[in-house]
């Protein structure tokens, strides 16, 4: 029935040919028990064989976790471990073998349609009844004889990234636990992000006694010493900030407000124990590895923090994965603005501390090296643009209605520093729209922005014109509400908008969302597009406040 390929098990060998009584206990001896998962699998991974070519090097994709990877394992070259086989876990009790240079292949299925007449499988698959009450002794007797009745082949092509030889690429040591991990995980391993399988007690190091190291002093005898850190005064509801700053000279006179602000022991007349950095000093090194162009830090670090502060206007940007592996990091932080905020010159834009007053080297230089590259912060210019308007639709083209739509875009390219140098009327014509785009980016605009065109209806034909112009990186569709129907996308030099009418009645849309970042020209991939979708409901206010609100955040 069955030929075992890859045999280990005692008493078969490599090739030979078994009953189903013999792949039982070869099921068993392997899986610890025979899984009717795992029977069935036997019977869909001998099909998926048969399709394959003899001589054919073949890889193999399991669409589920269960049972079915150990029927690949059991009868094929193709492991977990070696790389050839993958599973894809989406749940489905299919399994497909592919060859290994072109990705076609064959899929072969458990095919609910064909379960009526096996009532046991039936309810194994949909589990209907517990399985401390399905019959097992049946259910293993209707595998057996109609195992290859129950399945579904079909002829498939495998993605090319599933094709492609599994790789580590390049190995880098996590700066956090100093294991070797796969560069393209990120800044640190996947187990530091917060992918660890395993529960993690810090509390010992969280609440330390530092004391022998870092001995304080009681407030009535620190006369005449210098304080070690800024300490700050919280009056609720009125005012916080520092009372005393790093450097002063305790007098007399302190001893009663600082007993008020309930300080009775201080760290005085003292620089960082040996194996600690001062707060002040990390701070200061971690903005200097965070600040990239159009960035700066903020002076110097008050009460352990340090501000960075944009350097001119522009779109703020940063890389993510860095910022969540330096605050995956114990006792240091790194907090910011939103990413694509639009910033102004002497803002914050984001600010790094360490949490205690003196941070442990080891931990210190872990940080830095989490750093260490490209500067995590910096502010993407906006440009001066050059905007060419292509307004389309019959309705407009043949003056049924005045257009709405020039003063709107205007006064939303004019707030960032943009002009609109040319403004084209079209009917819902493709040939017409092609061309009158084709101009616009002829005469030097770096940006075109059409109107309208872009829904489902019949008419709506903004979409083909633009194709017809030479469109390219194209992304329509966003997950944004108003703007759901938005494009972009590129001709020649040209980036390019298109805007869905809804802009004509909401004050804030997706176009707000997109043209700052068209406009400093920041690429715009299909996963930015699809984070989007996180705060891209607008609650339409009564009252716009945006940007300082959470759409689009």
């Amino acid at each position: 029935m069955l030929n075992q390929t890859a045999g280990q098990a005692p008493g078969i060998e490599a090739g030979q040919d078994f009953t189903f009584e013999g792949f039982v206990e070869l099921a068993t001896w392997f899986h610890n028990y025979p899984a009717p998962g795992l029977l069935l699998g036997g019977y869909m991974v001998e099909e998926a064989k048969r399709h394959i070519p003899e001589g054919v090097l073949f890889d193999a994709v399991s669409e589920t976790s269960w049972c079915l990877p150990d029927a690949v394992q059991l009868l094929t070259p193709c492991t977990i471990g070696n790389g050839w086989l993958r599973v894809v876990n989406a749940g489905v009790y299919a399994v497909s073998l592919f060859d290994k240079h072109t990705g076609e292949g064959v899929r072969v299925r458990l095919d609910p349609a064909k379960l009526e007449s096996f009532p046991h499988t039936l309810c194994w698959l949909m589990k209907t009844r517990p399985k401390s009450e399905q019959d097992s002794e049946a259910l293993r007797r209707e595998i057996r004889d109609h195992g290859l009745e129950m399945l579904s082949v079909e002829k498939v092509t495998v993605k090319a990234e599933v094709v492609r030889k599994r790789s580590k690429g390049a190995i880098s040591l996590c700066p956090i636990c100093g294991d070797a991990y796969p560069d393209f995980h990120g800044s640190i391993c996947r187990s530091c992000a917060g992918d660890s399988p395993y529960l993690d007690d810090r509390s010992a190091t969280v609440v330390m006694d530092i004391k022998e190291s870092i001995p304080s002093t009681p407030v009535e005898e620190s006369l005449g010493k210098t304080i070690a850190h800024d300490m700050t005064r919280i009056v609720p509801g009125r005012s916080k900030g520092v009372a005393f700053s790093r450097g002063h000279v305790v007098t007399a006179g302190d001893v009663c407000r600082l007993q008020q602000m309930g300080r009775f022991n201080l760290y005085v007349d003292q620089e960082a124990p040996a194996g600690f950095i001062h707060e002040d000093d990390a701070a200061r090194a971690f903005a200097g590895r965070m600040c990239g162009d159009g960035v700066r830090a903020e002076g110097e670090p008050c009460e352990g923090r340090i501000n960075m502060v944009a350097a001119r206007d522009g779109i703020l940007v940063f890389n993510d994965s860095v910022q969540r592996a330096f605050n995956s990091l114990q006792d240091v932080i790194v907090s910011s603005r939103h990413e694509y905020s639009l910033v102004r010159e002497g803002r914050r834009v984001a600010a790094t501390r360490a949490i205690p007053l003196f941070i442990d080297r080891n931990i210190y230089g872990r940080a830095l090296a989490i750093l260490n590259g490209t500067p995590l912060f910096s502010v993407a210019p906006l440009r001066n643009a050059k905007v060419g308007l292509l307004i389309t639709g019959n309705e407009v083209f043949k003056g049924l209605i005045e257009d709405r739509f020039e003063e709107v875009i205007q006064a939303k390219v004019a707030q960032y520093g943009g002009r609109i140098v040319e403004t084209l009327i079209r009917p819902d014509d493709a040939v017409e729209i092609a061309g009158a785009a084709s101009g616009l980016e002829k005469i030097g605009c770096d940006l075109i922005i059409t109107t309208a065109g872009l829904s489902v209806d019949p008419d709506d034909v903004t979409r083909i014109g633009l194709a017809r112009a030479g469109l390219t990186d194209i992304l329509y569709g966003m997950p944004v509400l108003p703007g759901a129907m938005t494009l972009v996308g590129r001709i020649g030099n040209a980036r390019v908008l298109g805007v869905p009418a809804c802009a004509l009645f909401h004050k804030t849309t997706s176009l707000d969302l997109m043209l700052p970042r068209l406009l400093a020209d920041l690429p715009i991939t299909r996963s930015d597009v699809a984070k989007l979708g996180n705060g891209g409901m607008c609650m339409e206010c009564a009252s716009c406040t945006f940007p300082k609100c959470p759409f689009g955040r």
